[in-house]
Order: structure tokens, then sequence, then C-alpha cells
């Protein structure tokens, strides 16, 4: 799979969120934060919200709750238009009948890991989802430096995806910039959550198109993508 851009919106202007998701239509996916201020320590925005975003843009809504309880709110933000649901694993009471439950309603099945969570305990849950998230800071905000610690984690999700032949996007979210994500697409990451380094520049949409060309460059040179 080439890899994908996906812009957090935790960094646009939430009074022009409309207009904010507009200005990066060439991004494969809009990453939409839902914090609780419970499991994370910030509060963002829910269901109302996605679903006006959903009618807005045409670019489909990656929704990542850091909620408590996501095995009882997570089918909602299907339902409100999302069409990728990532749940954390530290929340979910049952993460495979959650994620079912996601599929069933029509939307990709995502679980998240917050840096100090192992891959390795989930590894037999792999085949039940669509994409890993690797969390590369801590959940909570916008704009924190990415954490080099994480790049091993995410190598060994990458051979574990390999390891059983999924077709399982791999994706990293946590201070993903231009100087951050060609070292994480050569780890093995596909799918990159990109705020600050997308809403912080003067143009948007060339932001992205500028961390493709980055990301798509380090793939074709990463060892597991030559032997994939």
């Amino acid at each position: 799979m080439a890899p994908q851009i996906n812009p957090s919106i935790l960094s646009a202007d939430f009074a022009r969120l409309a207009d904010e998701a507009r200005a990066v239509e060439g991004a494969d996916w809009l990453h939409v934060d839902v914090m609780d201020n419970h499991f994370v320590p910030n509060l963002t925005l829910g269901v109302p919200v996605v679903e006006s975003l959903a009618r807005a843009t045409g670019t489909p809504l990656d929704c990542h709750l850091m909620i408590e309880a996501p095995d009882r709110w997570a089918p909602q933000y299907v339902e409100a238009g999302a069409g990728s649901v990532t749940f954390h694993a530290e929340a979910a009471a049952a993460p495979v009948r959650l994620a079912r439950e996601i599929r069933a309603k029509g939307a990709r099945a995502s679980m998240a890991l917050k840096p100090a969570t192992p891959i390795e305990p989930y590894e037999d849950l792999l085949p039940e989802l669509d994409m890993l998230l690797i969390m590369t800071v801590e959940p909570g905000f916008g704009g924190q430096a990415f954490l080099d610690i994480m790049l091993p984690k995410i190598r060994r999700t990458r051979e574990l995806i390999k390891k059983h032949g999924l077709e399982l996007w791999l994706q990293v979210d946590g201070g993903v910039s231009a100087t951050t994500i060609e070292r994480c697409a050569e780890a093995g990451a596909d799918v990159f959550v990109a705020g600050s380094a997308v809403y912080g520049a003067s143009d948007p949409a060339e932001a992205v198109r500028a961390l493709r060309t980055q990301a798509d460059a380090a793939t074709a040179r990463a060892s597991w993508s030559c032997d994939h």
C-alpha cells in the first residue's frame, strides 16, 4: 500500500473546521481526535461535530477515540459518518467484539497503543483489525515532540504483520513532521497522522504533498517494503 497522510484537525482552527477540512482535500483521511478529559487530560469534540464534518468534506474521517468506555461509544461514531474508528487497547473492555461491531457497521476498525503499551500481548488480535495505531507521543495534546524510542516498537509491529501475512495498516500519531516521517516509514509505518506539520504551514495542502513525497521515498528504500 502507498503511504497515506492524515492531517489532524487537533491542530486546526476549531472555529473554521469546515474550511480547515477543505484546505487539505488532497489528504487520504482527515484525522479527528476525540478526547473526553478522563482517558486523557484534554477535552475536544464529540459525535455532533463528527456528523457536521462528515457533511462538510469529501475526505473520509479517521476518528481516534481517546476516551473511556469505547465499547459503548465507538459505534456511534460510525453512525455519525466516520470511515475508520480507532479505540485504545487500554480502554476497551472487549476489543475483539468492539472491532467486529465497528466493521459490521461499515467502518474500518483500528486499535491504538499508548507508548508504554507493548504490541506483543495483542498479536493474536491483529487479524481482527484493519489498522493498528502506534502512539509516538503520550496521547492528549498536539504539538508534542516525537518519541524516538517508539521506532523499535514500530519495527516489531511491522514484523508481526508480515509474520501473519496481514493487510493491516500501521499508523503513527504524534510529532510526525518533515524531520521524523522518514524514520517512521523506514521502521514500517504506512499511515501518518500530522497535525502541526500540516496546519502550522502556510499552505496545508502543499505540506501534505511534501510529507507524502518524503514518505514515498523512505518507503521505497525500506527493507520491510522491499521484502513485502
